[in-house]
């Protein structure tokens, strides 16, 4: 109401100034008649005026007579300070006290005081003996003259006031001691105090232009406060104000919202019409005190509190009030209150339902935000269930077909389903558990929501039937917490039914409707997309996952070089390209393989076979570490740009390689890295290292060379290989990851399986964020006894003494068996490296699961196998080795080649049809099938 009255000004107000720009009323607009009309003794604007001209007049007029008085006093003051000063200053001087005890004091002291009066601008300067003769004076006449009022000698410094021919002067007497403390006589010093009045008259002109310049500054405001109190009352007269202020006592009565005055001691000064019917006032209400009123305690405590309020809703005589209330400060300086009510009780039921709907699409924001979060089935059918506890159901249950949990479509509407979430406001309810399995009768609202697929909706559970056939046993039991009212929901996904989400209501008193039925739909679709998104990323991640175990080593092969552990760890968000592999390469050598490749899902866990298979296929090259790499990255290149040739943007962002070639004879390793993390070392005393070696470029980059480097590994050390996920975490850097490694590897007595589980234990407790790929090997060295090698001149006699060597060999070995067959194999391959190869020739025994035979040379031209002609008198050995030998192969060394073979150790051939007799030798000549 306070509002509309001033609305009721401001129109006034509007009004007048519009007269005023008319010509009309009682504002003219030319500044003389403003100026008149200010000035009016008769109006209220003109008497604050004058008043506080008066005021402000009588206020300076007071300080300049003070001014006047206290620059007398001051006046006074001040000559006494001065001449006093001046006096005492003199007589205590020296040169005073030697003049005046000289023979001639006049002669001296008369310059002397006249140069003194004359620097501190005093009338008069007097110097008098002890019986006062006056020894100087400014009147040369009156020097030697007896002063009657000095007779008496001046024993102390002092003043007094005289009136002489300058005026009224201030006279100061000091006494002049001797050393032994008697009087030699005294200084007088005068000084007229018109001279000291005439400084501060000096000043006066100032002080009284600053008295004009304040006078005019407050009369320049108080005319500016009279002129704006003209025009808020607009040069109404007393008539004019009363029937303005009658016209807003009508209104005030007349408004629908009520207005209230409580003054500061409680007791209620004003209430118009509206107010007594929205509070049941009584008619003498006015006056009373409003805790007399029987007003009900919500309002009572807001009338009578110091707080305000703003649209607070009240309840008071079966209405629902808002109430507005502001503090004011009446004329009598009591505090009091402005309160207004308005009655908003048909607002509030409407209010009711827009409420509801505001919460209700707040919580399908909320559920759009937590539903969904993770691609993991179960996880999303908890978050369904809990969003929508207790805010819109007491107790929610999410069973889903036993397909979309393993990632599958279901196939068909299937009642029998598999409980994935639960979340309920009861403690101790009969519920079946998570993951516990659920067959629907036909006649439960969840059967025929899946069959139908809409929405069932039970509204009264105490006369429904249907719900009570799921558990008859416990239908009695789930009444007695309260549930009375249930919507089942189908959770469809693209046409398919994924399962069924059951909302039930129990602490608020009305049943469901169809309201929120459309509700409960909305919010399952949502759900059901969430899940259906999650089924299928857990079907791509079962692939991924099957074909990733399938491309990665089952089992590790069984060798003598070195005894072998791995692990392999997925990433918890999904499928990785971390790989690993043990390779058996020629000369009882192993190849140990570590790999990662970038990202996550189907295309890193193919690409990783791919780059697994290629590496599989240049080891069988016996290519060193370097070249071997260097070859895998020209195939990852080559990928890459067939990928950009196809217009496929998932080309392989990286991948890194570690490739460690240890070789059991020599008890060394040959390692290359593309970059990938070295590996640990292992020494059988505890000691973990690290060997130093190039870092190498990422595989794909092209045209960056990589390096291999060489290192001894004593006999019982262990070889460990890894990808950064084991060492690198969110929590900690590669530092405090090595830290931990090396502390978990300081024990040589584990075995490499047990190595493994302790350096998961102490890195990845609670598993990792990205995949890991642990490799760990404990090598070992051939016994010097199980070796064997003689260099061969290049000459064709050397062959039956190879063959000789071969034979005392076996026989020291224990290998009789295997003479025939190794003599045989030992005797094309020397005789090959005599006429094709270049010096030195070396031959090599190996006794491992194998027999071994290497024949080196310092050529780097490989034999192959060719179809020999009937008329070649050679080109037919490689087939006897092939036919002998297991494997048989070719491999590079920085000085030459060497051929080496495999065979068992008992002498049998390779070719399964059984051993070869001489004829069968003699006919390979003659069989040109061969």
């Amino acid at each position: 109401m306070s509002s509309r009255l001033f609305r009721g000004r401001t129109a006034r107000a509007g009004s007048a100034r519009r007269r005023t720009r008319r010509g009309e009323g009682s504002w003219p607009a030319r500044p003389p008649e403003r100026l008149r009309s200010l000035l009016r003794i008769r109006s209220l604007a003109g008497q604050v005026f004058v008043l506080q001209v008066l005021v402000v007049t009588l206020i300076i007029t007071v300080a300049l007579v003070a001014l006047v008085f206290q620059a007398r006093r001051d006046s006074t003051r001040e000559a006494q300070a001065r001449s006093l000063a001046v006096a005492t200053t003199f007589a205590d001087s020296p040169q005073t006290l030697a003049a005046m005890t000289s023979d001639h004091p006049s002669k001296a002291l008369q310059p002397l005081t006249e140069r003194i009066q004359r620097a501190t601008d005093v009338d008069l300067i007097v110097v008098f003996s002890k019986n006062g003769v006056r020894y100087s004076h400014p009147d040369p006449a009156e020097i030697g003259k007896i002063a009657l009022d000095l007779r008496n000698p001046v024993n102390y410094p002092r003043t007094e006031t005289a009136q002489t021919t300058k005026g009224r002067s201030v006279v100061a007497y000091a006494p002049v001691i001797k050393p032994d403390g008697t009087t030699a006589g005294s200084v007088g010093v005068a000084i007229t105090i018109g001279r000291v009045t005439g400084m501060a008259a000096q000043q006066f002109p100032v002080i009284l232009g600053a008295a004009s310049v304040v006078l005019a500054i407050c009369a320049g405001g108080t005319a500016l406060v009279s002129r704006r109190l003209l025009r808020q009352t607009h040069g109404l007269g007393p008539v004019e104000m009363t029937r303005m202020y009658d016209h807003h006592d009508a209104v005030l009565h007349a408004v629908r919202e009520g207005v209230l005055i409580v003054g500061g001691d409680g007791h209620l000064v004003l209430a118009n019409d509206e107010a007594r019917r929205l509070l049941d006032l009584p008619p003498d209400a006015e006056g009373r005190q409003v805790t007399d009123l029987a007003l009900s305690p919500g309002v009572v405590e807001l009338l009578t509190s110091e707080r305000t309020a703003t649209d607070e809703v009240l309840f008071a005589a079966d209405r629902l009030l808002a109430v507005n209330k502001r503090r004011t400060a009446p004329d009598n300086g009591s505090s009091g209150s402005v309160v207004t009510l308005r009655d908003t009780t048909e607002l509030r039921a409407l209010s009711g339902h827009a409420e509801a709907s505001r919460e209700r699409l707040s919580l399908l924001y909320d559920a759009g935000a937590r539903i969904g979060s993770s691609l993991n089935v179960e996880r999303t059918a908890h978050e369904l269930a809990g969003v929508a506890v207790p805010r819109f159901a007491d107790l929610v249950t999410v069973d889903l077909v036993e397909e979309v949990l393993s990632g599958e479509e279901p196939t068909g509407r299937s009642t029998v389903m598999r409980r994935a979430g639960v979340s309920t406001i009861h403690d101790g309810l009969p519920l079946m558990t998570v993951g516990e399995t659920v067959r629907f009768p036909d006649a439960t609202p969840q059967a025929r929501c899946v069959k139908s697929g809409h929405a069932v909706l039970e509204a009264d559970l105490r006369t429904a039937e249907g719900w009570r056939t799921l558990a008859p046993d416990r239908a009695e039991e789930f009444l007695g917490y309260g549930f009375h009212s249930l919507i089942a929901v189908p959770l469809r996904a693209r046409g398919t039914v994924l399962g069924s989400v059951d909302f039930w209501r129990s602490e608020r008193a009305e049943p469901y409707d169809e309201g929120d039925v459309l509700f409960a739909e909305e919010l399952s679709a949502w759900a059901a997309v969430a899940l259906d998104n999650a089924r299928r990323y857990t079907r791509e991640h079962a692939l991924a996952v099957t074909l990733q175990r399938s491309l990665l080593p089952r089992d590790l092969p069984d060798l003598s070089a070195l005894e072998a552990a791995h692990r392999y760890l997925p990433a918890q968000a999904g499928v990785g390209g971390d790989w690993f592999d043990v390779i058996e390469l020629s000369g009882a050598r192993v190849a140990l393989v570590v790999g990662d490749v970038v990202g996550h899902g189907l295309h890193a866990a193919a690409t990783m076979g791919r780059l697994r298979t290629a590496v599989h296929n240049f080891a069988t090259l016996d290519l060193p570490p370097d070249e071997l790499l260097a070859r895998v990255d020209d195939l990852v290149a080559r990928l890459d740009r067939e990928r950009a040739d196809q217009g496929d943007d998932e080309g392989i962002i990286g991948a890194t390689c570690l490739y460690v070639v240890y070789d059991p004879a020599v008890g060394r390793c040959s390692v290359a890295r593309a970059g990938h993390p070295p590996p640990a070392l292992v020494l059988p005393d505890g000691t973990v290292t690290f060997p130093d070696m190039p870092a190498g470029p990422l595989l794909g980059l092209g045209d960056l060379p990589f390096e291999s480097t060489e290192f001894e590994v004593p006999e019982g050390s262990q070889l460990v290989l890894y990808t950064d996920g084991l060492i690198e975490s969110r929590d900690r850097d590669i530092d405090t990851g090595l830290e931990i490694l090396c502390g978990a590897l300081s024990h040589p007595d584990r075995t490499p399986e047990q190595t493994c589980d302790a350096v998961l234990d102490a890195l990845l407790p609670n598993g990792g964020n990205d995949d890991v790929a642990l490799l760990v090997a404990r090598t070992r060295v051939l016994d010097p006894e199980r070796v064997a090698d003689w260099d061969v001149p290049p000459e064709a006699a050397a062959v039956p003494d190879v063959r000789a060597h071969v034979t005392r060999q076996l026989a020291a070995w224990d290998l009789t068996d295997a003479s025939f067959t190794t003599e045989l194999i030992l005797s094309e391959l020397v005789t090959n490296a005599i006429r094709h190869g270049t010096v030195p020739i070396h031959v090599r025994l190996l006794r491992d699961r194998n027999l071994i035979c290497e024949v080196s040379d310092g050529s780097s031209t490989s034999p192959h196998l060719r179809q020999a002609a009937e008329t070649d008198e050679g080109g037919r050995g490689l087939f006897l080795v092939a036919r002998y030998a297991e494997r048989w192969g070719t491999r590079y060394t920085p000085t030459g080649k060497i051929i080496w073979t495999e065979q068992t150790l008992d002498g049998t051939p390779g070719d399964p049809g059984g051993t070869m007799s001489g004829d069968d030798v003699l006919d390979l000549w003659s069989d040109t099938t061969l």
